[in-house]
């Protein structure tokens, strides 16, 4: 449901031509509403008086542009980009839950299809020492299934088992982090770029990430990991190790030439 305060409008026409869903329009020089928008926000954002809300939504949240405290140097963003790891090494020391709430705040407001807002944020952090005890206690039956189809999936977790039942340090799977992130959602593209979003904002915490693709083809091969998170009819999009780094890089790393075809 989308509210516009008439006397607040001003009739500009600007909440109408930039709807994507085509739910809005003016009469009698007032912008009106129409129902079974995809409630996007788009016309709360380019109101210049304040007129239009979501009541459903927490209005409150809502920030004012202001383009000296906003905008984003391209060099250092690029620079950022550029500096990432992933990282396989992680200090003792616990990410703070304010810093892992404001990354789960850039997950939050990262765009999704039709504006479906479904990603689901799973943080394991206290009960994580449970989960990956049940993970391993999983792992030599989940080989034992993958010989047939993913032959060399099932000979690679077998003998990331066999080191972690002789020494429990030597986890290929969680390196020692502190917290773990999963992100839930039917679609994809929504949850990849929920997570992208995510490292950014860790990473500009002074934290650092390890997406998991060995964690995340486990977990989906695993009905019961799945049922332990709540997810069992769910699709799991990312599973991100976060933590502080406990290796220091001192540059960038180099790239292969980019694979760009202008036309």
């Amino acid at each position: 449901m989308i509210t516009i305060d008439r006397e607040k409008c001003i009739g500009c026409g600007l909440c109408v031509k930039d709807c994507p869903a085509g739910k809005l329009r003016l009469e009698d020089k007032k912008a009106v509403y129409t129902p079974e928008c995809i409630e996007c926000g788009h016309c709360v954002a380019v109101c210049p008086r304040a007129a239009v809300a979501i009541p459903e939504y927490d209005m409150e949240d809502v920030e004012e542009y202001d383009k000296d405290e906003f905008s984003v140097d391209p060099e250092h963003f690029l620079h950022a980009v550029k500096f990432r790891r992933s990282i396989r090494a992680y200090r003792e020391q616990e990410l703070e839950k304010e810093k892992l709430e404001k990354i789960l705040q850039a997950g939050r407001y990262t765009p999704t299809a039709k504006n479906t807002q479904s990603c689901r944020f799973i943080v394991l952090k206290d009960e994580l020492e449970e989960f990956k005890k049940l993970l391993w206690e999983e792992i030599p039956e989940l080989a034992d299934r993958m010989k047939g189809e993913m032959p060399q999936y099932a000979m690679l977790f077998k003998f990331m088992y066999r080191r972690w039942k002789k020494d429990h340090d030597a986890d290929q799977l969680f390196f020692n982090a502190p917290s773990c992130i999963m992100v839930i959602s039917d679609n994809p593209l929504d949850g990849g770029l929920a997570a992208a979003n995510m490292e950014t904002m860790a990473v500009a915490e002074g934290a650092g990430v390890l997406y998991s693709g060995y964690l995340q083809r486990i977990i989906e091969a695993s009905p019961k990991l799945k049922e332990w998170l709540g997810i069992p009819d769910r699709h799991l999009t990312a599973c991100m190790l976060i933590g502080y780094p406990a290796v220091t890089y001192r540059r960038t790393a180099p790239r292969k030439k980019a694979d760009i075809i202008w036309r």
